[in-house]
């Protein structure tokens, strides 16, 4: 028998096992044979092998050489593991052609969320789109309307680039071991198509990034830095609303001054 597996600190490692999970995973990724599909952090397969019912190979993207051991045992040809950070894995080398395009999916560490998103969000070109099990936090913030408290840079800098979906709420007993915050599932699927095109995106991450950074403020004061007051006004924005009453579309005419 095998051994049990000793979870790491260190790689912020809480397993899923609640099989119920799994099965709307499955359904919300809804996967097809020929789909290039690949799963960020497998840890020790709850749903990597479900998922291989489905489809007719899996790439999977794995940190800890343990883990990686004990896929490695249990693999029948048509699974290809990755020893890697995820983190400075090229997703793009997965491709075979120009135009294809991967789906991804994973249960995410919560230490490194939020920076693998924004890395992903740099192969959009090539991605189709990802389901991701998240800290509850950050997907209400991925998918936060304008006007409330969880709406802010994350919110805006994501929506530029996707379409983001809540799916459905995840408890700490569904992991081993159960973290001490709650999940949530969401889908994130880059636009075909910008719906609004910034002239300059580091010029956009900016100006967002000061103005959330001065919440509490209104943007006359918050973005002064970078806007007249005036110039404000010819977009049609009132200077007295404050960052988080602002749609993504209002921060890219204002970064497109």
């Amino acid at each position: 028998m095998a051994k049990r597996y000793q979870t790491k600190k260190r790689f912020g490692q809480h397993f899923l096992s609640d099989l119920s999970v799994i099965q709307k995973i499955i359904y919300a990724v809804s996967p097809k044979s020929d789909d290039k599909l690949v799963e960020i952090g497998p840890g020790l397969g709850a749903l990597t092998f479900p998922l291989l019912e489905y489809i007719d190979k899996l790439d999977v993207v794995e940190i800890d050489r343990d883990v990686v051991q004990r896929l490695q045992q249990k693999n029948q040809g048509k699974l290809t593991i990755h020893n890697v950070d995820a983190l400075r894995f090229d997703f793009s080398s997965l491709l075979d052609k120009e135009n294809d395009k991967l789906r991804v999916v994973g249960n995410l560490p919560y230490n490194i969320s939020t920076p693998l998103i924004f890395s992903l969000l740099e192969h959009r070109n090539h991605i189709k789109d990802m389901h991701f099990m998240l800290q509850k936090e950050v997907v209400d913030r991925l998918t936060a309307v304008p006007g409330g408290k969880d709406y802010g840079r994350l919110s805006v800098m994501v929506q530029y680039f996707c379409q983001t979906e809540y799916l459905f709420y995840v408890s700490p007993a569904a992991f081993s071991p159960p973290p001490k915050v709650d999940s949530a599932v969401l889908k994130i699927k880059p636009w075909d198509k910008l719906p609004h095109v910034s002239k300059n995106h580091d010029y956009l991450s900016k100006l967002v990034k000061e103005a959330f950074s001065k919440r509490r403020k209104t943007l006359r004061n918050s973005l002064k830095s970078f806007l007249t007051v005036e110039q404000i006004e010819s977009v049609g924005i009132d200077p007295n609303l404050r960052p988080e009453q602002l749609s993504v579309e209002d921060y890219v005419n204002l970064s497109n001054i």
